[in-house]
Order: structure tokens, then sequence, then C-alpha cells
């Protein structure tokens, strides 16, 4: 449902949260048309609410007036989730930034959606406070964007993600409903659990305004390695051989040989270019010794599986500097050709070896290079394909291979999307990995909670006909 906004509408945003905080010229339309996808469209208007009070009226005044919202944090998204539809409102939230709390008797945090990860993290860890979740946006991305999306990281293999840190919410319903749900207690199974359906919802439910995050000990000691591999094959049987010697590593992360050739042509960081893949690995914990007990079995496990080189850095700027390749990728892949398509499967562990030379047939039959990172250790695969949007033939085939990489997913007993969701770009691929039931009882969902559909409409669901 959507409608244009009319100049009645735009009066009473005004009288809600002030002019200053109401745009609608060309130059800011433009600049919140798109995320980090290749979609765009242009809201009619862009509206700053100050506090959860002024997020219910906005959305009781646009349930009322049939228009459509789009809830938007830093615009990081990687699957079109914040990008706005015709005729749209879009609401950001990044000025609701606040730390409203930091307890370390109860150990959470109470934060406003639009806190930046990084902020966060920081701050809590200098009260010896830990927020494990780390998108690799986080220096950009806000908590209310990880939660609707239930962001990863590379530490989520032995911390888990955002849905795990999440205790307690304050939501506003499509409706205009203010709703707190969950609480500060670590045991409740007082009713459903509605915190979990609101983490990874994507912003179709409703509005976060507010969060109560589980936060832990900050590790003592944090030890990092890098372990080359002349065969691909080899660092994607690595993980099991650790897991055999009863260790799990904070990260474990993959960069197949066109990701570090990509790395080393941008940035020229002195990474072997005669293997087909690095990994990177971290292990964290209270003290030295069980850290460096445990960093010595990693090692050992890379080199069964074939590691040529296993390096431990001896110091924190030296584990930086090994990190500094993984940052560094995203805007390596960006110079080497005018596009990316960034893809984001996961599979069972016990698959990636599989998942990882399909992906490589997949980049050999439809000519186009995919190069492949990510989080190895939990089955998360990032193919990102390189090609040329202004090439027909070019485009053509990355829309065909990305199909590929999808049914590949789904045949090894995977899914379409480890952390980024599905938004805009991987709504016609759900039946793929949902069966019609299962689309349509979420359906069901969307509308109890949202029955004017007016909250982020066109996203996660394909068209109705496209269900089966």
């Amino acid at each position: 449902m959507s409608t244009t906004i009319t100049p009645a509408v735009l009066k009473e945003l005004e009288a809600i949260v002030g002019r200053d905080r109401v745009l609608a010229s060309p130059e800011d339309r433009v600049v919140y048309a798109y995320d980090g996808t290749w979609a765009q469209c242009q809201p009619d208007v862009i509206v700053a609410p100050r506090s959860s009070r002024d997020v219910a009226a906005i959305l009781r005044l646009a349930n009322q007036s049939g228009v459509s919202v789009v809830p938007r944090g830093a615009g990081t998204g990687l699957s079109g989730g914040a990008v706005p539809v015709e005729g749209s409102m879009c609401l950001n939230l990044a000025p609701m930034n606040a730390i409203l709390e930091i307890s370390r008797e109860d150990m959470v945090a109470v934060v406003q959606p639009g806190v930046v990860t990084a902020t966060l993290q920081k701050t809590v860890e200098g009260q010896g406070l830990f927020y494990p979740p780390d998108p690799a946006s986080l220096n950009q991305s806000t908590i209310g964007g990880n939660i609707a999306e239930n962001a990863g990281g590379p530490r989520c293999l032995k911390y888990g993600v955002t849905r795990d840190y999440v205790m307690a919410l304050e939501v506003v319903l499509p409706t205009g409903e203010l709703l707190r749900m969950g609480g500060r207690a670590l045991k409740n199974v007082t009713g459903l659990n509605l915190v979990g359906l609101m983490v990874g919802s994507e912003g179709l439910l409703g509005v976060i305004t507010e969060a109560t995050l589980r936060l832990i000990p900050k590790p003592a000691v944090t030890l990092s390695a890098m372990a080359t591999y002349p065969e691909l094959e080899g660092a994607s049987h690595t993980m099991a051989a650790i897991t055999r010697r009863g260790v799990v590593p904070c990260a474990v992360e993959l960069m197949d040989a066109a990701t570090v050739a990509c790395v080393e042509q941008s940035h020229s960081l002195g990474l072997p270019r005669d293997v087909e893949a690095i990994l990177l690995i971290s292990q964290d914990g209270a003290n030295e010794e069980t850290v460096g007990r445990e960093m010595r079995l990693i090692a050992e496990a890379c080199r069964e599986s074939g590691a040529r080189d296993v390096h431990v850095a001896a110091t924190q700027e030296e584990s930086e500097q090994l990190w500094a390749a993984r940052r560094k990728v995203s805007p390596a892949l960006v110079r080497m050709r005018p596009n990316r398509l960034g893809e984001d499967i996961a599979v069972p562990l016990s698959k990636v070896p599989e998942a990882v030379r399909g992906l490589k047939r997949i980049s050999e039959e439809y000519n186009l290079p995919i190069p492949v990172f990510g989080h190895i250790g939990d089955g998360n695969l990032h193919p990102n394909i390189l090609c040329d949007r202004r090439n027909p033939d070019e485009l053509k085939r990355v829309k065909a291979a990305s199909r590929a990489i999808f049914e590949l997913a789904v045949s090894l007993g995977g899914t379409l999307s480890g952390e980024h969701g599905i938004g805009l770009s991987k709504r016609d691929f759900i039946p793929m990995a949902l069966g019609p039931e299962s689309i349509s009882l979420q359906r069901s969902l969307k509308r109890l909670f949202d029955p004017n559909n007016i909250l982020n409409p066109g996203k996660v669901f394909p068209p109705a006909d496209k269900d089966s």
C-alpha cells in the first residue's frame, strides 16, 4: 500500500518533529535513495524522529494516510532492505543515537537504534565489558539495522550473532502502538518470544526504538594467525581439523586466490600470490597460557589440512596488520571492475568444501570473476561477482550466476543468506528455500502486525504469484 504524500501530511509531519527534521528537497531525496546494493528509489520525504513518541505519531499518521514507511539506519545494508519504495516516507533513525545506560551489575547496555556498532563496542570495552557482534560495516552500521538483519561478523563463530545478545526491545508497531518485549532477567520464558520474532524481521513488523543488549566480560588476551594454502581444498577442511582438537576459535576468515590478488593489486600488503587460499584466524580468552595453547592446536590443525605456512602474530600491532588484509577486501574488489554483486550464502560446515568447489565451477561456467571470502568457520561464504553493468551480455550472465549460487547453497542444505538478509535482492528466490506453507504463514504474520502493509512493503516476500 502506498500513496503520494500530500501537503497536508507534510504539514502534520512538521508538527510532530519540527520543520528542520522533514526533508523533501531533490538533493535530500537522492541521498536517501539507496543502500549498499544496486537498487535505487527516491522517497517522497525523509523524516528524522527524536524519540519513540515521535515514531509512534509518525506511524499512526502514515497508517491513517496510507503512506508507506521505510525505516533506515546508516544505509549500509546489502540486500536492499532500506531502499525506499515509490511514494514512500524514509524514517531516518540514525539521529536517535544515545547510549542510555550501561549496567555492570546486570551486564547490559540500553541503546537507541541509531547507535553505531563500533561506538557501543568501544564504550563498553572501556568498562571491561564486551559486545561481540562485529559486522564488517561496524564503523558505520547501527544497532537498529543490525537487529533488523540479525547481523553477524567474524566473531559469531565463537560468540553467536546479534539475536544472541538482544534481551529486550521497545518497538513501535505499524499502527502506532508502543510495545515493550523481553526484559533484563537472564532467564525469561514468560509468553511467546516476540523479541526473537523481531530480530531479523527486516523492518517488516515494527520499528525498533530501544534495545537492551547482553554484554559479557571483555577477553583479556587475543592472538591472531595467518595460514597460507597451496590448495583451496585444504583451507576448506581446516575448521573440521580444529574442532577435532576441541577448540572453538574466535574467528576463521577465508580469502581465496582471486580475493588475495585483488587486495594485493590495490594495497600491496605483501600477501603471497602463489597460494590458492589464506585463512585469518583469531582466538581470545582469559589468560595467555590458555589462548597460547589453543592457538598452537589451531596451527597444528592448519598444517594437518595442508597449510604451507602458519604465522602467529607476536604483538597486537602485528595482529592488526594481519587483519588489515581482510578489512581491505571490499574496497579492493570495487577497484577491480566497475561493479560487484556481493552475495551471502551459508551451508553446513561439512558442505563447505563442496560449496567452494561449486563456486569455482560457477565462475568458470559463466566466465565471470567470483572472488570468495567470508566466515568459513561457520559456513558463511561471500562470493562476489565482479562485472560491468553497462555490458548487457555480462549483466545477463551475472543474473544467471547469482541464481546458480543460490541453487548451489540450497542443494547443499544451506540457505540464501547467512547475515545480509533477503530484502529486495533475494525476495524472488525465497521459494527455493522455503515451502509455500512457510511463506504463507509468514505473510499472515506480516498482516497481523501490519494490516495495511505500510511498513517496508515489497521486501522479503516475492509477489504472491511467485510463491511456488
